[in-house]
């Protein structure tokens, strides 16, 4: 941007440097942030990422000429201007990159990330730039068997880069197993190597730690995917405004209560949020809890609600909690808490049921598609799904995302759906 305003010198017609902005800063962002230009790591160094972010905007002007070139456009945009901004803007992201490098690498380099220390029965000296934790009297427990403590503890954590447990020998494995789910880069101190499938080592205050949990997707993908929700669930909430009024009249008139049926479910972190539906039961019937799935001919369903849920009618308010940051398109399906797998509670039949929420809910997923969804009266149906959703979180892409978009539309009405 700086660029351009140097490029001003040159006298070009005014629309032809909104056009330049236009065209080329995207190209710059998505170049960069897949380049890591932002992370944390590149600005730390001294050089601030010079190399990087220049190799970002050299491919943001190679695409711009290779535009100008085909669309013949040198008229609206003089090649003159864009030589000076190209040369311009190197000089000038050059010099602010190093600046910015060196000042953070002299005054903000330990106060970059939010990091968090949690003690649970047992201490250690720690850094003073550490937000420091006592499990006990906060509350904070490592139960896998409590949805709400591990609510909790996504609560606590969300905004942190660096979590680290600092705990007694016995309970290091099920704080190992609470990081996992939590979205978070999560380390484990030990004085032992144990077995808490770790992936690294690092060290607090020359303590070791085992690092045995991150987020399964970098900042940059992570900006990534909620650009692509956005861009995708605004236009389908406007163009499908007709379609989410009817039904809401409908769900109106055929019997007494909301139009929308709101229920806690497990989300990113393994928080709690709250999931948007068009009821579809009766209101004195409804199961708050989930604890009873809803089968082929069930007669707390409505008129109504029987046809929206074949159809995923009912789903469609769910573009509401995408569009608010509580859901994405694509991800594992929320849970109510509630849910049983034949007579068993979800998390107990594999404590890994807590990993799948180590990003956010989506609107449909991987196991969706591959037919896992309905009614789960056997274990089966419970490990089958969360295969897939660990599957998506280990090779998570964005051509993923939209490849089971399209898949999802072939399976909208399906068999399993009533």
């Amino acid at each position: 941007m700086l660029g351009i305003l140097v490029a001003w010198f040159v006298k070009p017609d005014p629309s032809a440097l909104v056009a330049l902005l236009a065209v080329t800063l995207p190209i710059y962002a998505g170049t960069a942030l897949n380049s890591r230009a932002f992370a944390i790591s590149t600005l730390r160094r001294g050089s601030g990422g010079v190399s990087i972010a220049l190799r970002s905007l050299a491919f943001s002007f190679a695409a711009l000429f290779l535009l100008v070139y085909f669309i013949r456009s040198e008229q609206f945009i003089p090649r003159s201007m864009l030589l000076t901004t190209m040369v311009a803007s190197a000089l000038l992201l050059g010099g602010f990159r190093i600046a910015v490098g060196s000042y953070i690498r002299r005054h903000l380099n330990d106060r970059l990330l939010a990091e968090m220390v949690i003690f649970d029965r047992a201490h250690t000296h720690v850094p003073d730039r550490m937000i420091q934790i006592d499990a006990e009297t906060t509350g904070i427990t490592p139960d896998l068997t409590d949805p709400a403590a591990l609510h909790r503890f996504g609560e606590l954590v969300r905004d942190m880069d660096r979590v680290v447990i600092v705990c007694e020998p016995e309970a290091r494995a099920d704080w190992a197993m609470m990081l996992k789910g939590a979205n978070v880069l999560g380390e484990v101190m030990v004085d032992d190597i144990g077995s808490f499938g770790a992936f690294g080592i690092s060290a607090v205050a020359h303590h070791p730690t085992l690092l045995v949990a991150s987020g399964p997707l970098t900042l940059s993908q992570r900006v990534t995917k909620r650009l692509f929700d956005l861009a995708l669930c605004i236009p389908a909430l406007i163009a499908l405004a007709p379609v989410l009024l009817l039904t809401a009249l409908a769900v109106k008139l055929d019997s007494r209560g909301p139009v929308f049926f709101r229920q806690r479910r497990v989300g990113r972190g393994n928080a709690f949020f709250e999931i948007l539906k068009f009821r579809s039961m009766h209101v004195a019937e409804c199961d708050a809890d989930g604890n009873v799935s809803a089968g082929r001919s069930d007669s707390r369903v409505t008129r109504v609600g029987r046809f929206i849920r074949s159809t995923s009618i009912d789903e469609l308010p769910q573009l509401f909690n995408v569009v608010f940051g509580s859901m994405s398109l694509v991800g594992p399906r929320p849970h109510a808490l509630g849910s049983l797998a034949g007579t068993q509670l979800f998390w107990e039949i594999d404590n890994r049921y807590w990993h799948r929420h180590a990003c956010k809910p989506g609107l449909t997923g991987l196991a969706q598609v591959r037919g896992f969804r309905g009614a789960t009266h056997r274990r089966e149906d419970l490990t089958n799904r969360l295969q897939a959703d660990l599957e998506y979180l280990n090779g998570w892409s964005i051509w993923r995302d939209i490849s089971i978009i399209f898949a999802t539309l072939r399976v909208v009405v399906h068999r399993n759906a009533f």
